[in-house]
């Protein structure tokens, strides 16, 4: 496994808690949106880097 496969899995795993944190706080959905297509696309990237 690549460094760059975990750096990125691990940032998607970090937005992804953003994203319920967000939620939770009855942040925007705009904001919420945008953070979990971030959060959605790192997971990927870093899954297809494997």
């Amino acid at each position: 496994m690549s460094k760059a496969a975990t750096l990125l899995i691990i940032a998607g795993l970090f937005l992804s808690g953003g994203v319920y944190s967000f939620w939770r706080q009855k942040q925007s959905k705009s904001l919420v949106a945008v953070l979990a297509i971030g959060a959605a696309l790192c997971l990927a990237s870093g899954i297809m880097r494997l």
